[in-house]
């Protein structure tokens, strides 16, 4: 079971998620204790070292801790149950983790060479300072986080080492249904469970989210047909490939078509209910046609509630690099107004972790005619110029720091 990070936020599909705490009491009389059972687990959650957690409930509760990373023993003297020390948490959350301009938890504590703490957030780039009177201020001073502590934030930036080695789990054997299943985290299991458990898709779907647009002004029934066939020429176009079996572009047609018949659009369980139901949950050109049909002139605005139904099946390259070509094609083809808006588009993928910063690097590094012709893809790439240009200079600052980072260490 996991719980919201920000547990004020009610959204099952909250992308970042931490293990509720677990305490257990310890002891008799002046000797008890209150063991923090899965305080590394909740730390690493947070991207946070798990002796910053537990020095925080000590000094909160006016109490000695005692911090043990080898034997994984994190202990709180006195007799504190599990409910005061959630709610102990928030507190931490809210003064050494949430961005204070976006209230994003995907941060890293960064000392500046005045001894200034600050939270830097890789969501919006903002700095927001920590108050340096709480006396957590000064631990952390002397105990500054390391790499290891910048790990495990569910949801969250992954250095460029840990993506390869990512991909590289993924890619050993994607196909294998069960095994991908067994390294899901709380919220995509939940998406599959709960698509095994619905009934038969109906011809419309009860979602409770707001109604799109359809793909034109006109919203007659021929004009809707008319648009499906386009679709289905241009989904199917991309989707013969010798990856599929016999006839397994229908496939990918029916799963546009299903889409984008639907008004509002399905939901992400409903999606993927079908997607299961097609065969094609491990396909890279499941994603293309996702990225064709899921979103609407809108698109900026509905990114975020498919996170967690794109990284279900993000895969791997050829799936990031099916997603960025589903994604030039429908803005490059369906909505060219939206050409401006790219780097946008692109900077939510990378800011919510479904494309990695190499399979962007790499999508702009030069235009292709695969599935759009070139000219269309050279002006495509062109708008992401800007965006293009700011990741690099990102990744070049990261490792500028890493290597300042080694010096220091020696």
């Amino acid at each position: 079971m996991s719980i919201n990070i920000c547990r004020d936020n009610q959204d099952p599909f909250y992308r970042y998620k931490m293990p509720p705490i677990i305490s257990k009491i310890e002891g008799r009389g002046n000797g008890i204790k209150t063991a923090v059972v899965n305080n590394a687990d909740v730390a690493r959650a947070l991207a946070r070292p798990p002796m910053y957690v537990t020095k925080f409930f000590g000094l909160e509760l006016g109490a000695q801790t005692s911090v043990n990373e080898a034997t994984d023993r994190y202990m709180v003297n006195g007799a504190h149950d599990a409910t005061k020390l959630q709610d102990l948490l928030d507190i931490f959350i809210q003064k050494f983790v949430l961005c204070k301009a976006c209230k994003n938890p995907e941060t890293d504590i960064v000392i500046t060479k005045d001894q200034m703490l600050y939270r830097d957030c890789k969501a919006c780039g903002k700095r927001s300072p920590i108050d340096l009177s709480h006396k957590l201020s000064g631990v952390i001073l002397k105990n500054p986080p390391t790499s290891a502590g910048k790990k495990g934030l569910s949801g969250g930036k992954k250095s460029k080492k840990e993506r390869k080695e990512k991909e590289k789990d993924k890619n050993g054997d994607v196909d294998d249904a069960e095994e991908a299943d067994g390294s899901d985290d709380e919220l995509t299991k939940r998406i599959a469970a709960e698509a095994s458990s619905l009934p038969p898709v109906q011809a419309t779907s009860g979602v409770e989210e707001e109604e799109d647009d359809d793909w034109a002004v006109d919203t007659s029934e021929e004009a809707v047909r008319a648009r499906v066939k386009e679709l289905e020429g241009q989904v199917g176009g991309f989707a013969i490939g010798d990856d599929d079996e016999s006839n397994g572009n229908d496939l990918y047609s029916q799963l546009g078509n299903w889409i984008l018949e639907q008004s509002p659009k399905p939901n992400n369980v409903d999606v993927f209910k079908k997607i299961k139901e097609l065969g094609i949950e491990n396909k890279h050109r499941t994603l293309q046609v996702l990225a064709q049909t899921l979103f609407d002139k809108d698109i900026l605005t509905q990114i975020e509630d498919r996170v967690p139904l794109l990284k279900k099946l993000m895969a791997g390259d050829s799936h990031e690099k099916a997603f960025l070509g589903g994604t030039e094609r429908f803005i490059g083809l369906e909505h060219p107004e939206l050409i401006s808006s790219i780097p946008k588009v692109l900077h939510q993928y990378y800011s919510y972790d479904i494309i990695s910063e190499d399979a962007i690097l790499k999508w702009g590094s030069r235009a292709s005619k695969k599935y759009v012709d070139k000219e269309i893809s050279k002006k495509v790439r062109k708008a992401a110029q800007p965006f293009l240009t700011w990741l690099e200079e990102a990744e070049s600052e990261d490792e500028s720091d890493d290597g300042e980072d080694a010096d220091d260490s020696e």
